[in-house]
C-alpha cells in the first residue's frame, strides 16, 4: 500500500525542479496542491519486484498539471432582493362587504374560501386556492350569532394553519363574549378568557382586534394581540361640526366606563366629562339613578364600547334630556 500527501506548492517546490508560473492577480498567493509519493511502510508493500512501486514517481499524476490556466474560484452569490412574503386577505360570513373595503383600500382581492353548513348546522371551511408560506389575515367579526360566527372563525383558523400559512392572524372587529372578563358573582365563567384561549389553539399567531371592553381582555392572550381604536374616525366627525369647547360635554353611560370616557375627552381639548350612574337589575335591564356632572345647555357625546339592546344609551339619552 502506497501513501499520498498533499503539500502545498512552498513545500511541492522542493520535490520539483519545475519552474512556476506566476499566477494572476488574486490567485497570486493561492495553494497549489501536488501528489507526491512516500516511502511505503514496511509490511504493507505490495507489487513490484521487491513489493514497492518506483521510489519518487508520484502515485497520480495528470499531464501538463503546472502548465494548465488557473481558474479563478467564483464569488458567493449574493442573496438577491428578498421576496416579502405574500399577503391575504380571507373574509368570513360575519361582515362580508367590511372586508371587501378593506382589501379595496390594501388594493388587494379577497382570498377564495369556501363556507357552508350542513343541515346539522356543522361548518365546512375550504381554502381554494394555496397559501403555503402567506401570512394570512381572516376577517371575521363575532357578531350575532356570535357562536356560529365564533365556530367559523376557528375553523377558517384551522383551516388555514393545515395549508401551511406563515401567520395567521384573525381580525376581530367585534370581540364576543368580551363582557364576561371577570366574576362579579360566584361560580361564574370567565367566557373572555375562555375564548382567548379558542383562538390560540385553533392556531391563530395573533390577533387584531377592536375597542375591547376591557383592557384586561389583552392580557387573557398567550400570543400577541394589536389593540386598535375606532375614536380616531369619531373625533374627525366632531371636529367638522366645529363644536365650541365650552359646548362640549362627553358622558360616560356607566360608572364603569368613565375611564373610556376620560381618554375620549382629553383628545377633544380636555372637554368636561359628566357620569350616567345607573343600575342593572338583571342583564341587559339597567335603570339610570342619578347624572353627575354639569350638562344644561351643552352638546352631551355619550360614548360606550357596546351597543346590544341599546337600553343602557338609551336611558342615558334620555336622563341627560332630563337635566336639559
Amino acid at each position: 500500500m502506497r501513501g499520498v500527501a498533499l503539500q502545498s506548492g512552498a513545500e511541492a517546490g522542493s520535490l520539483s525542479k519545475r519552474p512556476r508560473l506566476a499566477q494572476p492577480g488574486p490567485l497570486r498567493r493561492a495553494h497549489q496542491v501536488r501528489c507526491v509519493a512516500l516511502p511505503t511502510p514496511v509490511g504493507h508493500r505490495h507489487g513490484g519486484a521487491n513489493g514497492a512501486a518506483p521510489a519518487g514517481k508520484p502515485v497520480l499524476e495528470v499531464p501538463g498539471w503546472e502548465s494548465a490556466p488557473r481558474v479563478e474560484a467564483e464569488p458567493a452569490l449574493r442573496a438577491g432582493p428578498v421576496e416579502l412574503p405574500r399577503l391575504k386577505v380571507f373574509s368570513g360570513t360575519a361582515n362580508q362587504g367590511l372586508a371587501q373595503e378593506v382589501a379595496h383600500y390594501l388594493g388587494l382581492e379577497l382570498g377564495t374560501i369556501k363556507i357552508k353548513r350542513f343541515a346539522d348546522g356543522e361548518i365546512y371551511v375550504q381554502i381554494k386556492e394555496s397559501i403555503r408560506g402567506c401570512d394570512v389575515f381572516l376577517i371575521q367579526p363575532t357578531s350575532p350569532p356570535v357562536n356560529d360566527n365564533l365556530m367559523e372563525l376557528l375553523v377558517m383558523i384551522d383551516a388555514c394553519r393545515r395549508a401551511s400559512a406563515r401567520t395567521i392572524t384573525p381580525v376581530i372587529p367585534y370581540y364576543g363574549y368580551a363582557r364576561a372578563d371577570r366574576k362579579t358573582q360566584g361560580r361564574e365563567s370567565i367566557a373572555a378568557k375562555l375564548t382567548a384561549n379558542l383562538l390560540t389553539e385553533a392556531g391563530a399567531d395573533r390577533v387584531l382586534a377592536m375597542d375591547l371592553h376591557s383592557g384586561q381582555c389583552v392580557g387573557y392572550f398567550d400570543i400577541p394581540v394589536d389593540h386598535v381604536y375606532g375614536d380616531v374616525v369619531l373625533l374627525d366627525y366632531l371636529a367638522s361640526k366645529r363644536i365650541a369647547n365650552g359646548d362640549l360635554v362627553v358622558v360616560s353611560p356607566d360608572v364603569g366606563g368613565v375611564a373610556r370616557a376620560r381618554a375620549f375627552a382629553k383628545k377633544l381639548n380636555d372637554a368636561p366629562l359628566a357620569i350616567v350612574d345607573k343600575r342593572r337589575s338583571a342583564h341587559n335591564i339597567s335603570n339610570v339613578m342619578n347624572l353627575i356632572g354639569d350638562v344644561k345647555g351643552k352638546v352631551a357625546v355619550l360614548v360606550d364600547d357596546m351597543i346590544d339592546t341599546a337600553g343602557t344609551i338609551s336611558n342615558a339619552a334620555k336622563a341627560l334630556q332630563d337635566h336639559g
